[in-house]
């Protein structure tokens, strides 16, 4: 009896602590409110909001205005216009309705696009489907209007033709459909005419320019016949489907080049000029590919046509030469060249560079003092004449040049003493000396929309806790109207809180950083929260994603409501600061910003006491995939949890463009290893001691799915426990599997790092 009695004891002992520490668990309440942080379900609560900016050929700017009743399309006409519905948005609905089949109302008007016709009437694009509409005499009357052809072309200046590329060749059609005509003949397979391929990005639309008379196209054929092929295989029923393209790696002995033509239309018969030199890179002077926005942003016409700008750049982004092209005999002068140490950039966003061949000049950006300004120089001779802009703040965008007046307009930040450095403002400066003029003067992120003509622009300015004002100003920054104030009363009567910002110092212990808090709506100091860093290490771009007001920053107001502390840091290595500061880690890109995130999340949790270091997670998606995974493997004392979502592993594995930018190009060395050898999470996996959830699209085509099955790989060798989501049949961005991702990110926080359970299978919904 006494021994029966001692193990009842036991048992009772062994099963009392069950009894009070019982797993807390989070309720479909508790996700339904998280939901409603998401950008589909708050920014319907904020009232006078504009969209779709845009400015028309006659000077006057469209845009959408949303409040409580619905969406209202609207037209303001500088300079001392008043603001007017763009048409009758009833009889547009019904309009619509019986010309699509499908009932529209007039509060939820589907219109991406607007076009003023010359008979009075107007294009719009609503849904997926074009449609000439006219309402007069109170009829509304719209009828579809049928594409020219299913090859995506670019439209000529004048609007009457486009070009297009079909069966590897460029063809010409009018842009109203009918008459086609073809312009090249011997393109073929892998060596086409203007074929987009940088492989990460692949599609079928052409990239060229026109010239400014429509009368010729700038181009190239793009030999890819013997770069390195990717393979996808697809999940289905039966046979597999395989998907195959042209995809160059670094280090490849042959990548994609491709050699500039100039096609020439103003005879009867179209003819093919090539310009005399050398095949040259895909490269541009801002992005991965010679795209970088859907066209040709290095190029540049002389308004007559006769001559043609571009700049070259190196495999590697080190050297940038500014060259001009005879457009009648192909010929090609050198007039200028920049090579620096690391990759050069021309701007943010836009090339910086402008020719201005009828005063026989031109701009050149350049960061060759640490900051990134504008100069001015010969162009016959490339000497530098002056430097435009100049001090410790950086020009971003040129905008718009008016050779006639000699000014400049330009975005730019960092310059005005004691605002966030990363605020956007716009400016003037003359081409000829005197200074910078301020023409945004509020203390705000603006967001610039500026007329065709340079006469006018639209300048909404916004703080993340601020609502957006949306003015009209004329090209001197003088206000001329204010079309909208936002009011985000019913989006705070919600539950919604703003973010907050903060700064913290850098890896030095010297430089400021900048960040951007989450708190749940319900925070309480006297708690003690985990803490989640979201991440994207660049170099391109930061971890922040705006500092203009947002109704939702991503998730990340989602994942503060189920009771974390969430935070972004654009640490070092990333733009928009000095060229040095950008520079940081270069050539060494597993550091991730991952010593200046860890730096801050120290310093925030001695700040605050809510804050508990000893629960953090960490999440990126892409570039920040491979760092979250490159956070857990080399900080495994700092990160418990981390999510990977199609990461960049190994970049030896990726496009030839990013890590040969970033990098380097690839060197090998006497002992076997080269300057990419310990720049892949595959060789710290073994250093994992968190949860860690790996996800990857299958069909990627950006970042193919064996870089995460490559750590997979070294997991399993390093005997390591881990999670892992392969999505069949998604790509990149995750498309209608984005939702159901996001559901279980928050079940895995939930679980890992708040210790709480998450409500069976909360289906997330799509916006419908």
């Amino acid at each position: 009896m006494t021994g029966r009695a001692s193990w009842q004891g036991l048992a009772l002992l062994l099963l009392a602590p069950m009894a009070w520490a019982q797993t807390p668990q989070l309720t479909p309440a508790d996700y339904a409110r998280a939901e409603s942080r998401l950008a589909h379900k708050a920014t319907p609560l904020v009232d006078n909001a504009l969209s779709g900016i845009t400015w028309l050929e006659d000077g006057s700017v469209w845009f959408k205005r949303h409040d409580a009743s619905g969406d209202h399309f609207e037209r303001f006409q500088p300079p001392a216009g008043k603001t007017e519905p763009l048409f009758d948005h009833a009889l547009l609905a019904a309009a619509l309705s019986k010309a699509g089949g499908k009932a529209v109302t007039a509060d939820k008007l589907p219109i991406t696009e607007y076009s003023a016709r010359a008979d009075g009437g107007f294009t719009i694009k609503a849904g997926d489907k074009r449609y000439a509409c006219s309402i007069a005499e109170k009829v509304g009357r719209c009828t579809e209007v049928k594409g020219p052809g299913s090859e995506p072309g670019v439209l000529s200046p004048d609007g009457k033709r486009e070009a297009f590329i079909r069966n590897w060749n460029l063809w010409l059609r009018d842009a109203e459909g009918g008459n086609e005509r073809q312009l090249t003949t011997d393109g073929v397979v892998d060596y086409g005419y203007a074929t987009d391929n940088a492989g990460w990005v692949h599609s079928d639309r052409p990239i060229l320019v026109w010239s400014p008379d429509s009368r010729k196209i700038a181009t190239f054929q793009q030999d890819q016949r013997k770069t390195s092929t990717m393979t996808l295989v697809a999940t289905n029923v039966g046979a597999p489907r395989v998907e195959q393209w042209k995809y160059p790696f670094v280090g490849d002995k042959d990548i994609t080049m491709i050699e500039r033509v100039i096609i020439d239309l103003t005879a009867e018969a179209p003819k093919t000029i090539r310009l005399q030199m050398p095949p040259d890179q895909h490269r541009s002077t801002f992005c991965d590919d010679v795209s970088c926005n859907g066209g040709w942003e290095d190029v540049q016409w002389a308004k007559d046509g006769n001559t043609l700008a571009f700049v070259s750049t190196d495999r590697g982004h080190k050297s940038a030469q500014l060259r001009i092209a005879d457009a009648a005999t192909g010929k090609v002068r050198d007039v200028y060249k920049e090579t620096v140490r690391t990759h050069y950039e021309s701007g943010q966003g836009e090339a910086n560079w402008r020719y201005l061949p009828d005063s026989n000049e031109f701009i050149w950006f350049s960061e060759k003092s640490d900051w990134g300004h504008l100069y001015l120089h010969d162009l016959a001779t490339g000497r530098r004449k002056r430097q435009i802009t100049q001090g410790e703040w950086n020009v971003t965008q040129i905008a718009h040049v008016d050779e006639a007046s000699r000014t400049v307009w330009f975005r730019g930040v960092g310059r005005e003493p004691g605002r966030d450095p990363y605020y956007v403002h716009y400016y003037k400066a003359s081409l000829d000396g005197g200074g910078v003029q301020l023409l945004t003067p509020e203390d705000a992120n603006h967001a610039i929309t500026l007329s065709k003509d340079g006469r006018h622009f639209v300048d909404v300015h916004s703080t993340i806790g601020t609502a957006p004002v949306a003015l009209v100003r004329d090209a001197d920054g003088a206000q001329l109207a204010e079309l909208a104030r936002a009011d985000f009363t019913r989006l705070r009567a919600s539950g919604w809180v703003p973010p907050e910002s903060f700064t913290v110092k850098a890896r030095d212990g010297r430089t400021t950083l900048y960040g951007q808090m989450f708190k749940p709506s319900g925070f309480d100091p006297s708690k003690k929260y985990p803490v989640i860093t979201y991440i994207y290490p660049g170099p391109q771009v930061g971890s922040i994603r705006s500092r203009s007001f947002l109704p939702a920053h991503l998730d990340h107001q989602a994942l503060a409501e189920l009771g974390f502390i969430v935070i972004a840091v654009d640490g070092m290595g990333t733009p928009l600061r000095s060229k040095s500061f950008h520079d940081t880690w270069y050539g060494d890109m597993i550091d991730n910003t991952l010593p200046d995130q860890v730096a801050a999340l120290k310093q925030l949790a001695a700040r605050h006491a809510w804050i508990d270091a000893s629960r953090a997670g960490i999440w990126g998606h892409s570039g920040g995939g491979n760092a979250t995974a490159t956070a857990m493997f080399k900080y495994p004392d700092v990160y418990k949890v981390g999510i990977a979502e199609s990461g960049n592993h190994d970049n030896l594995s990726y496009e030839d463009d990013w890590g040969e930018r970033y990098q380097g190009l690839l060197v090998k060395r006497r002992d076997g290893k080269n300057n990419y050898t310990g720049q892949d999470n595959a060789t710290y996996a073994k250093q994992l001691k968190g949860r860690l959830f790996l996800i990857h699209g299958m069909m990627d085509d950006n970042v193919p799915p064996q870089m995460t099955l490559l750590v997979v790989d070294a997991l399993i060798k390093a005997n390591k426990d881990f999670d892992l989501l392969l999505l069949p049949h998604a790509r990149h961005g995750y498309g209608n599997d984005g939702y159901y991702v996001m559901r279980r990110r928050w079940d895995y926080f939930v679980r890992h790092l708040l210790g709480a359970e998450p409500p069976a299978q909360y289906l997330l919904k799509a916006p419908e």
